[in-house]
């Protein structure tokens, strides 16, 4: 890893979406892999900045698996309360100085940014706070979950969507 790589803290409330009525504790029995992280690694919660970017990600997430909006309402938003230190990976200057280029959304873009978060997992941080694949100018929360919750991380409440959101400006899928 260069040593240009600076932590951040992040400090607030951030947002995971999720199906509606599922546990905020909640993840599936099988770990699952992410941009950031392989389930052979470590499991992954990864958290958007804004409701706007959550819905992008949920839209993003649907494209993938070729699943219609209105098939997955209602869903919800769940609030996480966070405060820690992250690897801040949140420009395109930042991704560079790594070899990645800005986010795309697609799962084949995946393995050089899982390379890149298993080895910063591996040297010690948390996660990394980077800019969302679905809506370019947002940023996602990445945090490496050892155990559950991670700590630094709680839900604080829930948010039910009973209709399909409209998609926010700039969205990618």
């Amino acid at each position: 890893m260069p040593p240009s790589i600076e932590p951040i803290a992040v400090v607030g409330e951030w947002i995971r979406h999720a199906p509606h009525g599922a546990d905020p504790l909640g993840r599936p029995a099988r770990p699952t892999a992410g941009r950031w992280q392989g389930a052979d690694v470590v499991r992954g919660l990864y958290l958007a900045d804004t409701p706007a970017t959550a819905v992008a990600e949920w839209y993003r997430w649907l494209a993938e698996r070729g699943v219609p909006p209105a098939r997955a309402i209602p869903h919800d938003h769940h609030r996480w309360r966070v405060s820690l230190d992250v690897a801040n990976l949140s420009t395109p200057e930042r991704l560079a100085a790594l070899g990645l280029e800005l986010p795309r959304p697609s799962r084949r873009s995946w393995p050089p940014f899982q390379e890149v978060g298993e080895r910063l997992f591996r040297a010690g941080w948390r996660g990394v706070l980077a800019p969302s694949a679905a809506r370019p100018g947002s940023r996602v929360l990445c945090v490496f979950a050892e155990r559950w919750p991670p700590a630094g991380c709680r839900p604080v409440r829930v948010e039910a969507i009973a209709a399909v959101p409209v998609p926010p400006t700039g969205m990618r899928t």
